[in-house]
């Protein structure tokens, strides 16, 4: 088995589409939960590129199917080598531009049984890993994508228990290197079920022992029937893939695959078939796109039938050939051939699944294959799954306080239609500039849907919520709420005074800063200066030049992290 290439490339259409169509469909209020992903390839670029833009709002990321590995040190750019029109980081440019993570695919582009020598050898190996980290880091990716099916379908399964181990230690390390430069790590395979079934599956990839170290498990559920007529991913086969799946990876990292193409099979020959149409006849089963389905079915008077147990559909019809022989004799033969593939509700079927086992999504092979009415049935699965938006405010109960004071900050947390959200967890951050990290504590909203804190404000402090994301709740951040506080100051002072005289006024200060000016005003001028020392402790030098009663006070400026501050009155009768 092996990714299936149906499309040509039409490099100047490509061109058109990128320089008339650059962003991703606006936002709506309620959008549809981001279910589908899928496969972009370098020779499908036309089709799928327009898929991708007209499903946007289905998607947070992509995997272009644009790259393939060749030896230890060396990652083939398919893309660039196919020589399209429209260079591949000018492609890079417009995925990106619609708000879309990318993820490109890396194929297996070695001989039989190559790679897994290479893994075997912690060299090679880590030669392996650097190219990929590359490649990651020099365009900007948001991580790459696996797609090593040769250990499957090339090497043989009696390889498998000798590959399995070092595929699990290079997986481990190519995912610590991508995890430490915040990329991610997504990993694409054939189907592998609950051992204690009995039934086949392709466990040399081991999704067990590599669920820790990768983003994303991309199951290939298709393919069931390749030689001989049937579904092409039967949805009970499916289903049980994805039930072991979700037994072993967590569920928010996994995505089932989806294909977007079917194959039709000739299952009888009568009477002897021209020259010119016995080697299609005879041969391999013809793969289509599901959007070529209608067309095919309609041309040769077929009626499709939808099968429950399988949701997919097939139809069949019979062909005449006219024509000659190789010895130039006139014959004829009528070819019957049955289809099959996933139409609209296949999809729709496959899309349920998500909600069923909450797993990330679907993934299509390839995007830009599919009938538009089956995009039409995702995004109404998307849309009746999607999680509420949650709305967040904070507020302060003061926004001046004095230091060691207590200030109360609440978070408000509802739906649109103002619904209480009780019972979820909001991470509280409280940050302070002296700390390069913001404290963090997790509290949980009440039956108001509120989260209360009390801070007390040793300097300038910035409180902020966020509610993080649930499968029925979308991520909310509150805006921030700020309190600077005032230092604590005090002032000891004669309380009578001779006019001409100098006399020491002192005091400190809270918290104990040094370098902090310190002024004494009389409440009509300044007075005197001083400036804190270690302990927060100062002392001024003053003169009085008239007579009079007189409010001392003393005071600080206001800086980054505290506001002008000003201690109570020192009343001095000056004589």
């Amino acid at each position: 088995m092996s990714k299936i290439r149906i499309l040509n490339v039409c490099a100047l259409a490509l061109s058109l589409i990128i320089s008339t169509v650059g962003t991703a469909p606006a936002q709506a209020d309620n959008p549809p939960r981001r279910i589908l992903t899928g496969w972009d390839t370098y020779y499908g670029s036309v089709s799928g590129y327009a898929s991708v833009l007209a499903n946007a709002d289905l998607m947070q990321e992509i995997t272009p199917f644009w790259y393939t590995l060749t030896d230890q040190n060396t990652i083939a750019d398919l893309y660039t080598a196919s020589k399209l029109t429209v260079p591949i980081q000018q492609q890079i440019d417009s995925l990106t531009a619609a708000n879309l993570q990318l993820l490109p695919t890396i194929t297996d582009g070695t001989n039989k049984g190559v790679l897994a020598g290479l893994l075997a050898n912690p060299a090679a190996r880590a030669n392996i890993e650097r190219a990929i980290l590359n490649l990651v880091m020099s365009n900007k990716y948001a991580g790459i994508d696996l797609d090593f099916e040769n250990f499957a379908f090339t090497d043989g399964n009696t390889t498998w228990p000798t590959t399995a181990p070092p595929w699990v230690q290079f997986i481990h390390e190519l995912g610590d290197g991508l995890h430490a430069q915040n990329k991610l790590l997504s990993v694409t395979t054939p189907v592998l079920f609950n051992p204690a079934t009995g039934k086949k599956g392709y466990y040399v990839y081991s999704w067990a022992a590599i669920a820790t170290y990768i983003d994303r498990l991309r199951i290939m559920a298709y393919d069931y029937s390749t030689s001989s007529p049937g579904p092409i991913g039967p949805l009970d086969w499916a289903t049980a893939a994805l039930q072991y799946a979700v037994s072993v990876v967590p569920a928010s990292k996994i995505y089932l695959g989806v294909p977007g193409y079917g194959r039709v099979w000739v299952t009888k020959v009568s009477g002897v078939c021209p020259a010119d149409v016995s080697a299609s006849v005879s041969g391999a089963p013809a793969v289509f796109g599901m959007n070529k389905a209608q067309g095919l079915y309609s041309a040769n008077g077929a009626a499709p039938t939808f099968n429950q147990q399988y949701a997919e559909t097939s139809f069949t019809y019979q062909k005449t050939y006219n024509g000659l022989t190789k010895a130039g004799v006139p014959t004829s033969c009528t070819a019957t051939y049955q289809a099959w593939y996933q139409d609209a509700q296949g999809f729709a079927a496959r899309a349920n699944l998500v909600a069923q086992f909450h797993i990330a999504g679907i993934a299509e092979w390839t995007l830009g294959m599919e009938d538009p009415s089956a995009m039409t049935a995702v995004r109404q699965v998307a849309l009746s799954i999607a999680p509420d938006k949650v709305l967040a405010a904070l507020t302060g109960t003061s926004t001046f306080l004095s230091y060691g004071d207590s200030g109360l900050f609440i978070g408000k947390f509802t739906l649109a239609d103002g619904t209480a959200v009780a019972g979820i967890p909001v991470t509280v951050q409280v940050t302070t500039p002296d700390k390069d990290i913001p404290s963090a504590y997790t509290a949980i909203t009440g039956a108001d849907g509120s989260v209360s804190v009390n801070v007390i404000p040793s300097e300038s402090t910035t409180v902020t919520m966020h509610s993080g994301s649930t499968w029925t709740k979308l991520a909310s951040n509150t805006q921030s709420a700020s309190v600077t506080p005032t230092r604590l100051i005090s002032i000891q002072a004669p309380t009578s005074m001779r006019v001409g005289a100098t006399y020491i006024v002192t005091g400190s200060l809270q918290p104990a800063t040094a370098g902090i000016t310190v002024t004494v005003t009389d409440g009509r001028t300044v007075i005197g200066t001083g400036v804190t020392d270690a302990t927060g402790g100062y002392s001024v030098s003053l003169t009085e030049s008239d007579a009079g009663i007189y409010p001392l006070h003393a005071q600080t400026p206001s800086d980054a992290r505290y506001l002008a501050s000003a201690s109570a009155a020192a009343m001095v009768l000056v004589r």
